[in-house]
């Protein structure tokens, strides 16, 4: 039986995001690994004239595509990507979730956009090592527009209403010290989901960017004993 695993990444963000569990699965296994770029992301940013239906779209399309390669699906989703990979779950068969860091309690823009700005100035006095991924913020505070934002709470606000309706095998990962989406999220996912198959892993050094935490080797193999596993 053939897995694919589809990974979708956060707001603002793109593949980089989620690379160091992607590269582990890569050494794991010979699944065949889907990393779509959401419009107006990556590196450089373009989000003046995106939409939140442009994004689920994409999402949509590199599943279906992966769907026609494999036997098995399991959805990754990173941040912002944690809520399409629900929204997908939704609508089309999938065996398994996996949700990182997922943004699912509601964050305003002002406070997005304030704890970005507080996260920099926190590395700027503490020297974060540039794998966290801090020299990217003072990038997303000035090419984030206001639309992009209130694209990406359409988004919160259109999978919230059915949490209780997804049904399939659930891994939530959070990190303890992640400071744009806040610990009680994960909490909330756990309590809400309709999944009976659901669990829930706790990184002590985790912020936000999950996949770069120092105790990521810790639960990358537990992660991935759930993605391995019967689905029964």
């Amino acid at each position: 039986m053939k897995t694919g695993v589809l990974f979708i990444h956060g707001f603002t963000g793109g593949s980089f995001e989620v690379r160091p569990f992607v590269n582990y699965l890569n050494l794991k296994t010979d699944w065949q690994i889907a990393i779509p770029i959401l419009p107006g992301h990556d590196v450089t940013l373009e989000l003046g004239k995106v939409s939140a239906e442009s994004w689920l779209m994409k999402a949509e399309l590199a599943l279906k595509k992966l769907q026609k390669e494999v036997d098995r699906i399991i959805v990754v989703g990173f941040s912002m990507g944690g809520l399409i990979a629900m929204y997908l779950s939704l609508r089309y068969k999938i065996d398994k979730l996996v949700l990182l860091s997922a943004a699912a309690k509601y964050i305003s823009p002002r406070n997005l956009m304030e704890d970005l700005g507080i996260m920099l100035a926190e590395s700027v006095r503490k020297r974060y090592p540039p794998n966290t991924f801090y020299h990217l913020y003072e990038y997303k505070l000035t090419h984030t527009p206001l639309r992009a934002i209130v694209e990406f709470l359409r988004i919160v606000k259109t999978v919230e209403p059915y949490y209780g309706r997804i049904k399939t095998p659930v891994c939530i990962v959070q990190g303890k010290k992640d400071g744009i989406v806040p610990f009680a999220s994960a909490e909330y996912l756990f309590k809400k989901l309709g999944s009976e198959k659901k669990e829930i892993i706790i990184s002590d050094l985790g912020k936000h960017h999950i996949c770069y935490s120092d105790d990521c080797d810790n639960w990358f193999g537990k992660v991935f004993a759930f993605m391995e596993g019967d689905d029964v």
